[in-house]
């Protein structure tokens, strides 16, 4: 206890002896002999360290400055006297007696003395404790908007620096396009236009509005044409809701809402009239439902998953011949065809579900093409079988992917099948020839991290499009020809190119010896990497992939230097 007011009046001496009004105050702490300790309290303003400490840094001690403090102390020895007086006449007998051992007592009792001995009143001990922390308080505040003014200064120049780079780099990039016959359907801004295909002027008329419908703060979500492009269907999410509302709109001279369907999932158009879609609640789908625009409109429900454990989903073959349900957990899925030409008969079933084995399917020429786990290696394969005999012992292999190889996408044409792939962090394409039983690989360039394919291309194309992208490289669209047999850059020009961030591809153990890739972005000019600044990302849940699309503040950082790593996990 003594040592503790020892400490507490060492420290106090040395504030008061800044004080120069009071000579005696001066005399008195010279007079103590006592050694101050070192000044805690900085001027920010003129620290050695201002200029490398970084922004959200929490400083030791207090942030305010000795001159803020020194006349603080002066103006304020009174009031500081006062309560300290008040503070020292309350402690125990055994605290003087430790005082008065350590050589303290003439500052003992000037500061009774000071103080007074009469402030025994609570109203007027709070009243001091109020000014004094008022007072601190105010320092406090006046030197942080003093000191804030710079990292306010920062913010703004961010914000514009990115606000610049968003401006130039989305102007060039256009909504996905889909294209049935002669039109072209698109969305932007929560409308859904439909131009001509040769128009080279734009001209674009307005099908479908959200906010003009009411639904204020939805984007859209899903575009269904029916193939004679009498109907679209469309759905619409809001941020706060996991359940999407399908909006049925009849097209024509004045487009109407034919209906509004709520709590959808997935749809697609069996034909001309004929709608079928998943009811979703509480995150899980397993209803699917078929409704009628024909004369006599009707609603009936066709399929009904059991297990809670599979989610089900509604997806049309590429060209157009059937609607798959697909039933799936996370290790098991099932699959039932519905006939688009027979779209009221009963759905068939393609393989009961299996444990642990997945499978897809696509349809070509009167046959299932199917994407499955089913087998070994894991690694998903394609197998076929006859549309006549769907089941498992009658699947025949088409090509496996190699060892290691991660399977991202696959989209099928008439006479082709195109893979897109991962090994090692790299992307690449497997082309597969139907007719000529050929795979041709291509490698895409070293800094795409990331691909999304053209919205429902023309099954009968000789061209397959997409774009490239990495989280410092803006989409750029590509294309794959078949006659040619090569990889073609579309529109270059349009888009600017960046010339000063270079791409790294590395091997990193973990703990069990396994090699986890890494993508490495870094400024060209840049030396001395080892003392950049670092952000490294990473994700491994649920099986998805690390998010490698464009963003602008990833190239400010570049800009200034830093360094960007994406972990791909497994």
């Amino acid at each position: 206890m003594c040592w503790t007011a020892k400490s507490f009046v060492q420290g106090l001496s040395f504030s008061l002896r800044y004080c120069r009004k009071d000579k005696h105050l001066q005399a008195l702490s010279l007079q103590s002999k006592i050694k101050p300790n070192k000044c805690h309290i900085l001027d920010w303003s003129r620290s050695p360290c201002n200029h490398t400490m970084p922004p959200g840094s929490i400083l030791s001690w207090r942030l305010f400055s000795c001159k803020k403090a020194h006349s603080y102390s002066c103006s304020n020895a009174k009031l500081i006297c006062q309560f300290v007086a008040q503070e020292l006449s309350s402690v125990p007998q055994h605290i003087h007696i430790g005082v008065e051992s350590a050589g303290l007592k003439p500052l003992f009792s000037f500061l009774i003395q000071q103080g007074g001995t009469k402030i025994n009143c609570k109203r007027e001990k709070m009243t001091t404790s109020e000014l004094l922390y008022q007072n601190l308080l105010e320092s406090e505040q006046e030197n942080w908007n003093k000191i804030s003014r710079r990292y306010k200064a920062m913010t703004k120049g961010i914000k514009e620096k990115i606000e610049e780079l968003h401006n130039k780099y989305t102007l060039h990039l256009e909504s996905p396009r889909m294209r049935f016959g002669g039109n072209v359907y698109f969305e932007e801004n929560g409308c859904i236009f439909c131009s001509k295909a040769d128009d080279d002027e734009g001209n674009a008329r307005v099908l479908f509005s959200a906010e003009g419908m009411g639904f204020s703060g939805a984007f859209i979500k899903r575009i269904r044409i029916s193939p004679d492009q009498r109907y679209l269907a469309t759905s619409l999410k809001s941020d706060h809701s996991e359940e999407a509302t399908c909006v049925i709109v009849k097209l024509g001279d004045d487009p109407v809402v034919e209906e509004v369907i709520p709590n959808v999932f997935s749809f697609e158009w069996a034909t001309n009239d004929v709608l079928y879609y998943t009811s979703q609640k509480n995150l899980k789908c397993q209803n699917v439902f078929m409704t009628t625009f024909t004369d006599e409109k009707y609603t009936k429900l066709v399929y009904t998953e059991q297990d809670a454990r599979f989610f089900v989903d509604i997806y049309c073959t590429k060209d157009k011949r059937f609607l798959t349900i697909n039933s799936n957990s996370k290790t098991t899925s099932e699959v039932w065809l519905i006939d688009c030409r027979h779209p009221f008969k009963l759905p068939v079933l393609v393989q009961a579900r299996t444990k642990g084995v997945i499978y897809h399917v696509e349809h070509r020429n009167n046959e299932l093409y199917i994407l499955t786990s089913f087998g070994e290696p894991a690694e998903y394969k394609l197998m076929k079988a006859s549309v006549a005999s769907t089941a498992m012992e009658n699947w025949q292999l088409v090509y496996a992917l190699e060892d290691k190889t991660k399977l991202i996408d696959l989209e099928m044409f008439s006479d082709h099948c195109v893979m897109f792939l991962q090994k090692a962090g790299h992307l690449y394409l497997n082309v597969i020839a139907f007719i000529s039983h050929s795979v041709q690989s291509i490698q895409l360039p070293t800094w795409a991290c990331a691909f999304e394919l053209e919205s429902h291309p023309e099954h009968a194309s000789s061209t397959c499009y997409f774009q490239l992208t990495s989280p410092v490289h803006p989409p750029r669209r590509f294309a794959y020809s078949f006659k040619e047999n090569n990889l073609i850059e579309q529109a270059a020009e349009e888009v600017p190119i960046i010339v000063n961030c270079h791409t790294t591809r590395l091997l990193a153990k973990s703990k069990d010896e396994t090699l986890v890739p890494i993508t490495v972005f870094h400024n060209m000019n840049s030396k001395e990497l080892h003392r950049k600044p670092l952000l490294v990302h990473v994700y491994g849940a649920y099986g998805i992939d690390l998010n490698m699309s464009f963003k602008e503040e990833n190239l400010m950082l570049i800009e200034e230097g830093w360094i960007l790593a994406y972990c791909h996990v497994r």
